[in-house]
């Protein structure tokens, strides 16, 4: 599986952008799969769902299943967060991985920078962002700059880039 980040601080166009590329590069007909990274607490169901009070009881997984979807939530309970390569084992293969956040990992990425959040740019210390998304023309920094609503750009770039 091939891997991509888009990365920058919290309300830079982060989670946008991580749309808009899945619907274009799955358009062009790539199977996608998406990671998000979440700085706090988060629930993907909800209280007084049976799913929510088996968590709540004490399952260390809870599985829920349809006719439509799965997925399974696994409480760390104390542990340690884990770190994104085991996360990444537990995905089916895909063209694609696009990860939102994990901005210290060591994947290549695209910074998304919007000038309104007053946020010095990572890529500027940053080997690993390749490419700048962003509302205002940026300094020059020896990667490649779009405009954070030109997804097919960025698509395209990302495609190139990771020759898929």
């Amino acid at each position: 599986m091939r891997l991509y980040g888009v990365t920058g601080w919290k309300d830079a166009g982060k989670t946008g952008l991580m749309e808009r590329l899945t619907a274009e590069i799955t358009s062009r007909g790539f199977t996608v799969s998406t990671i998000k990274h979440a700085h706090h607490d988060f629930n993907v169901d909800q209280p007084g769902k049976d799913s929510y009070r088996h968590r709540a009881a004490g399952a260390t997984e809870v599985l829920v299943s349809s006719a439509d979807r799965w997925a399974l939530m696994h409480e760390l309970r104390g542990r340690e967060e884990l770190p994104l390569e085991l996360l990444l084992s537990k995905l089916s293969p895909v063209d694609l991985v696009l990860i939102e956040g994990y901005k210290r990992d060591r994947h290549p990425k695209i910074e998304v920078w919007r000038s309104e959040t007053n946020h010095a740019l990572i890529a500027p210390g940053d080997p690993t962002v390749r490419a700048i998304a962003s509302d205002i023309s940026v300094p020059d920094l020896n990667v490649p700059r779009f405009h954070i609503d030109d997804t097919v750009a960025v698509a395209d770039f990302i495609i190139s880039e990771l020759r898929l």
